[in-house]
């Protein structure tokens, strides 16, 4: 008898609001069970803000969102937005980078909003046209970038005011997650 061996390639989803500020928390372990659980395949999560990269066949993203959602509901008892992207989206995400040919870039300063879906082209020119000194903000695709040249703890603009002027749920990570995803995604694929 022949086995058939089917490539499930990487995907990567980013949970919004769970583990911050105390509330809306998951146990990393139980997290990738869950997505064990819903047939995605070899789960691994990085840090503890809900992302996790995973193997999967689906082509639907938003039917695997709503599903992934719909687990966390059932079992944790709320309902986080997901946003899934592949391995490819993220690479594109990092080749588009706005502010990659500066020297004095601080990854750690560098967030990116993952939007659920494209924003309307009347909202894409309003978030351009904010005035957002000494933040910096560009747009590419369904991604946000954002360079806090002071640092996150004050900014200028805030993001539900961002969210709302876009027109769809987001969720935020800074450079140096977006780079370790991506290498966790890239490794995934290269079992």
């Amino acid at each position: 008898m022949w086995a058939i061996l089917i490539f499930m390639p990487a995907a990567i989803s980013l949970l919004r609001g769970v583990n911050v500020g105390g509330h809306h928390k998951i146990k990393m372990e139980e997290l990738r069970e869950l997505y064990e659980s819903l047939g995605l395949r070899q789960a691994q999560t990085y840090v503890q803000s809900g992302n996790v990269v995973f193997r999967t066949d689906a082509r639907d993203f938003t039917r695997l969102s709503k599903r992934i959602a719909d687990g966390i509901e059932e079992r944790f008892a709320f309902r986080p937005g997901v946003i899934l992207r592949t391995a490819a989206d993220l690479r594109g995400v990092i080749a588009a980078n706005p502010f990659a040919s500066r020297r004095d870039l601080d990854p750690s300063r560098l967030l990116v909003q993952f939007l659920a879906s494209e924003p309307p082209p009347d909202a894409r020119e309003r978030i351009l046209r904010i005035e957002s000194e000494p933040e910096e903000v560009r747009m590419a695709g369904r991604e946000l970038y954002i360079y806090y040249l002071n640092g996150m703890a004050r900014p200028k603009v805030a993001w539900s005011v961002i969210e709302r002027i876009l027109q769809t749920p987001c969720t935020s990570r800074n450079w140096n997650t977006v780079r370790k995803l991506l290498e966790m995604a890239e490794s995934l694929d290269g079992c």
